[in-house]
């Protein structure tokens, strides 16, 4: 049979979080606009509301995408208070169940054989074996910059020192410095750390690892991976990105107070201000940004988390996160509009009126804003967001990274230092016109030609080949 008469059958497995689910849809829904047939593995129970209404949107308008619910066994580490942690564990725990579950697909499934796997970076160990079973190419999709598989494929070799200097020379690559590490892989006995040393080593055994990056951008660094200058024997790396936001599940929808709010703004003058889905900042900090917003001047559209999931923080009003008198000064200068439920974000970047993102530079937010043209306030909280913070600085040019601002807790950043920070990007000509540079190489990239649309369609094609 020809390769253009066969359909390509994935399978794609998300973990934890909104960071990880987002990224597999659009993965997901791009698969099918190139006539792919796709099963998507859901691990049930979600943790979040936000992941089960965007799965939810999702099926609605992907009714061809068939779903497998798999089941956790619950979480090994139950003095963990961190629900996604533990939803990151128990799928862990609960992988050895995949085997069965996609052998028991239902007809006309049955007989359309998998083409190909694709699962999270976090679950190499535990999939690897079930996909080796299967018998089928498996790759996985690395939620963050190349920069950052960089710095995870490299580290099991990395880990050998104590990191007592600088940081860590990748070859082929560039310097991470020590600060930039996150904190948890610098303790010994950590979890993180464990799991990075069990999973990384593993890489070379993949078929190819998937990246919502783009040549443009990232070029270096993709090419010291394909080369082999990072890991010996590395697989294929094969930018995909930017993954867009995809109107037929994340659509228009109802234009909410945030957008109804922004089309009363003068264009550019407002800074859109959100520190994602997985961290809440300290009471004392979320006040010394509301302070740092009031004072800079400018407008601002500021979504405040409580808490770490959203089910524990419909439970606190916005006074009890902002305090009294905090509220008051945002409703009496009237510039800034302040909310606590889950916003659009693709809708707020891509606004007229909004110039500028106060964000903590995970991946997901820093591609949109690049695809949007907005430039990046970056505040790096944890994980791999201070080298996302860099690609932000060094590879884009579209944004600035305050770094004596530390880690998320290591400090208390006074309203003063943000005021002046939100100035000092909302007045800079030159991120504006590096992030409209930039927002016109990533559309490039996936447009007719583009390099990341050709990788995509190279791989797809392979696929059908081995049908």
């Amino acid at each position: 049979m020809s390769s253009s008469s066969c359909v390509a059958h994935v399978a794609l497995l998300p973990s934890a979080g909104m960071g990880h689910l987002t990224p597999f849809l659009r993965l997901a829904a791009m698969l099918c606009h190139h006539h792919c047939h796709v099963t998507l593995i859901t691990p049930k129970p979600t943790v979040s509301n936000a992941e089960s209404n965007l799965l939810s949107k999702f099926f609605s308008a992907f009714p061809q995408v068939n779903q497998l619910n798999l089941h956790l066994l619950p979480s090994s580490h139950t003095a963990n208070a961190d629900p996604f942690f533990l939803q990151f564990d128990a799928i862990r725990r609960s992988c050895h169940l995949l085997h069965p579950l996609l052998s028991s697909l239902s007809p006309p499934l049955r007989h359309l054989s998998m083409s190909s796997f694709v699962y999270d970076m976090t679950l190499i160990s535990p999939v690897l074996p079930v996909a080796t079973a299967i018998g089928v190419p498996h790759y996985i999709l690395f939620t963050s910059s190349a920069s950052m598989f960089c710095f995870y494929s490299y580290f099991p070799k990395a880990a050998e020192s104590t990191f007592d200097g600088d940081g860590i020379d990748i070859p082929g690559f560039s310097s991470v410095s020590k600060s930039s590490l996150p904190p948890q892989l610098l303790d010994r006995d950590g979890i993180y750390r464990k799991l990075f040393l069990e999973d990384s080593p593993k890489v070379t055994k993949l078929h190819g690892v998937f990246l919502n990056t783009f040549e443009e951008v990232e070029s270096k660094t993709l090419k010291a991976l394909n080369a082999g200058e990072v890991v010996k024997d590395m697989p294929p790396v094969h930018a995909l990105g930017p993954f867009v936001p995809c109107y037929e599940f994340e659509g228009l929808g109802e234009r909410g107070e945030s957008l109804k709010w922004l089309d009363k703004q003068p264009n550019g003058s407002v800074i859109y201000v959100c520190f994602g889905s997985r961290i809440a900042l300290k009471s004392n900090q979320i006040r010394e940004i509301g302070d740092g917003l009031v004072r800079s001047g400018f407008r601002f559209l500021w979504v405040v988390k409580g808490n770490k999931v959203d089910k524990e923080d419909e439970e606190k009003g916005l006074e009890g996160v902002l305090g009294i008198e905090l509220a008051e000064r945002i409703t009496k200068d009237n510039k800034g509009l302040v909310v606590k439920e889950w916003v659009d974000q693709r809708q707020i970047l891509d606004h007229s009126a909004v110039g500028g993102f106060f964000s903590h530079c995970g991946w997901n937010s820093v591609i949109e804003a690049a695809f949007y043209g907005v430039p990046i306030l970056g505040w790096p909280l944890l994980g791999d967001q201070k080298i996302n913070a860099e690609f932000v600085v060094s590879n884009g040019g579209f944004g600035i990274w305050k770094k004596d601002w530390g880690w998320e807790g290591e400090r208390l950043v006074r309203g003063e230092e943000i005021g002046d920070a939100i100035k000092e990007l909302m007045r800079n000509e030159s991120l504006i016109t590096k992030a409209e540079e930039v927002k016109m190489a990533a559309r490039k990239a996936i447009g007719v030609g583009g390099g990341s649309e050709i990788n995509l369609q190279k791989i797809t094609e392979q696929w059908k080949k081995s049908q």
